[in-house]
């Protein structure tokens, strides 16, 4: 059987909201974060060397990277459904913003993360981050300008991999300027799949 393994406040939510949308059996192994230091615990690297999640296991299969995995699931459980056809133009936009989410939004969210806890020492580095985050945000709410996914008329891989990327932003109190993004995130909360994967992985906190 697939296995999740599923660490407290971490991508590998989004990829149990995944598994819930298509309705696949799957096992969760939990894992918590260490209270102080916030990081993973030691025997995740059992499962995989980087020992982070999220990381899933099927059968002799481990997969790690949150895009891999969606992309993943979705080719061998999702019966066709949550992809356009490959091939099709709307594939290839689907694939892009499965990349984009980590290699590029990512990257000032984290920084923004990181460089907060620093406090004032940080300061220095927030206009650039700020410029980046206004940057990467303001093209993903341009991208769904009247538009209810990402890619479709459906939801898709795509919104799967870039919810993360709008809960970072809701947690940092920067979706106000962002009414599309905002919007699709309120929808996607509103679906009864990620409110079960709420449920069963718990919500995000990053204070």
């Amino acid at each position: 059987m697939l296995t999740l393994h599923h660490l407290n406040d971490s991508r590998s939510q989004r990829v149990l909201w995944l598994l819930e949308e298509l309705g696949t059996p799957y096992e969760m192994k939990r894992y918590q974060r260490n209270a102080e230091t916030r990081l993973a615990p030691p025997e995740l690297k059992q499962i995989h060397p980087l020992g982070k999640s999220p990381v899933i296991t099927d059968g002799d299969t481990t997969i790690a990277e949150s895009g891999a995995i969606v992309d993943y699931i979705i080719r061998h459980y999702g019966k066709g459904a949550m992809m356009p056809a490959p091939g099709s133009a709307d594939y290839e936009a689907y694939n892009e913003w499965l990349h984009y989410s980590e290699g590029s939004a990512m990257l000032p969210l984290m920084l923004n993360l990181y460089v907060s806890r620093l406090k004032e020492a940080g300061a220095p580095l927030h206009p650039r981050i700020d410029s980046e985050l206004a940057n990467h945000l303001g093209y993903v709410d341009g991208a769904l300008r009247g538009r209810e996914f990402f890619v479709g008329a459906s939801l898709t891989g795509a919104d799967i991999q870039m919810s993360f990327v709008g809960e970072m932003a809701k947690v940092f109190g920067k979706l106000e300027p962002y009414p599309n993004l905002a919007a699709w995130l309120t929808r996607m909360h509103a679906r009864p799949a990620f409110q079960r994967s709420m449920e069963k992985g718990g919500a995000y906190r990053f204070a």
